[in-house]
């Protein structure tokens, strides 16, 4: 589809959304109204400036179903996020949209490569998460063999992954290095399984972590990204030439922002990531505010596919961590660590605030072998550590101390890695 047809296609059923919502969802409806705004002000999709923000709090204050559209008796499912910080986010789903998810993730495994004579193993979070079942009915609508085997039981899984001659796996990229650690664990080499795609979302990471992956695993490794409250894994999707994820746009519109004056910033500069959905009946969403950082990619990709393209997360407005007034963000610490080959893809920052001043600390595993034929003496750890702390320091701009930590001593995640101990929030 042209640029011209797309955009002509989004004015429609921005329209429509648009005019779905304010017969249906009362928060919308007063929103528009306080803003004098009526669905005929709304034409084509260069009008959604005009539109209202929604963000995460909207949809806790309006806990649990204020802000659904459709009626309870069209809903077929439902999905919420942990809560951890409040109320739950509930969205629901009817017939239609779950039909539009399982095409837009569908588009996402073809780009990878997956095809029916595949064997997929979805090691995402089955339930109230969105993973699970989101790249399970994606695979099916494929029509390659789904392997339920979500999270948990992770010598079991790599058994599997060995004995069935499994070729795709889908799940957090921080589960796909925990994977290669049990493998090692239990003797079984790569070239004694055939994976060779790998869907990876969920988290950030970085162009060192896919490389580790890639080696470790004798995979390809994509990048995946949804979020439930637009609709779930398969909102973009890396293609072959892995230079930025193609958005299923004609469903999810993007736009960039400055996180702090909100004015929509030009392709190609770094903001905030909002959606608005188009074709969702369930929950339908105008302008929601992600929070994740990144970037709209001009230009045309290789690949032939016209859907734009986005970088990947650079961080989140939300919970970047801003230490004597510096912004910080895990995926910068991640990046140092991963350049140096005496580390292990394993870190933890840890804020305080001591005598009124924050401190930093990163505390890092180091790999196996230079933990047991290299660092043999205080003066070698010394020295590793000063090394990481420069590193750490020119890409920071402030100073962090380091903990060098034995191979498998940071816990482990078989979900979402956590990366940061924020000790200011508890005192």
């Amino acid at each position: 589809m042209s640029r011209d047809q797309m955009r002509e296609l989004q004015g429609k059923r921005l329209h429509k959304i648009v005019e779905y919502v304010y017969h249906h969802v009362p928060f919308y409806r007063s929103r528009l109204q306080e803003m004098d705004l009526t669905p005929d002000d709304i034409r084509t999709i260069d009008d959604i400036v005009k539109l209202p923000f929604t963000t995460k709090k909207d949809l806790r204050d309006n806990y649990p179903f204020g802000l659904q559209a459709a009626p309870q008796n069209e809903i077929i499912r439902i999905h919420a996020s942990s809560g951890t910080t409040g109320n739950p986010t509930i969205v629901g789903y009817t017939r239609r949209d779950i039909g539009v998810w399982t095409e837009c993730m569908a588009r996402c495994l073809t780009a990878y490569g997956v095809t029916r004579n595949d064997i997929v193993s979805v090691a995402y979070g089955y339930g109230l998460f969105t993973g699970g079942l989101g790249a399970h009915n994606g695979v099916e609508m494929v029509g390659a063999s789904v392997v339920p085997a979500s999270t948990g039981n992770t010598e079991k899984h790599v058994r599997l992954i060995r004995d069935l001659g499994i070729t795709g796996i889908c799940c957090t990229p921080s589960y796909a290095l925990y994977l290669a650690e049990t493998m090692d664990k239990m003797g079984i080499a790569k070239d004694q399984i055939h994976l060779r795609v790998g869907a990876f979302g969920a988290e950030p990471w970085t162009e060192n972590m896919r490389t580790e992956i890639q080696e470790r695993l004798g995979l390809k490794g994509y990048n995946i990204y949804g979020l439930s409250e637009v609709m779930g894994p398969s909102v973009s999707y890396e293609c072959s030439e892995q230079h930025g994820s193609h958005i299923n746009e004609d469903h999810f519109y993007p736009e960039i922002i400055d996180p702090v004056t909100l004015k929509p910033l030009p392709a190609g500069e770094t903001g905030e990531l909002v959606f608005t959905t188009l074709t969702k009946e369930g929950m339908p969403v105008l302008r929601y505010r992600t929070r994740d950082l990144c970037s709209l990619l001009p230009g045309e990709c290789p690949c032939g596919r016209t859907n734009v393209r986005m970088s990947p997360i650079y961080g989140r407005s939300d919970d970047m961590l801003i230490i004597r007034g510096i912004n910080v963000f895990p995926s910068q610490v991640e990046s140092v660590v991963l350049s140096m080959e005496e580390f292990a893809p394993r870190y933890m920052l840890v804020v305080d605030r001591v005598n009124n001043l924050d401190t930093l600390q990163v505390q890092v595993e180091l790999r196996q072998e230079y933990f047991t034929a290299t660092l043999d003496t205080p003066a070698a750890i010394e020295e590793l550590s000063k090394k990481l702390e420069a590193k750490l320091r020119s890409v920071l701009s402030i100073g962090a101390k380091v903990q060098l930590k034995a191979p498998g001593t940071i816990e482990r995640s078989q979900g979402k890695s956590a990366h940061v101990i924020d000790k200011r929030q508890l005192k």
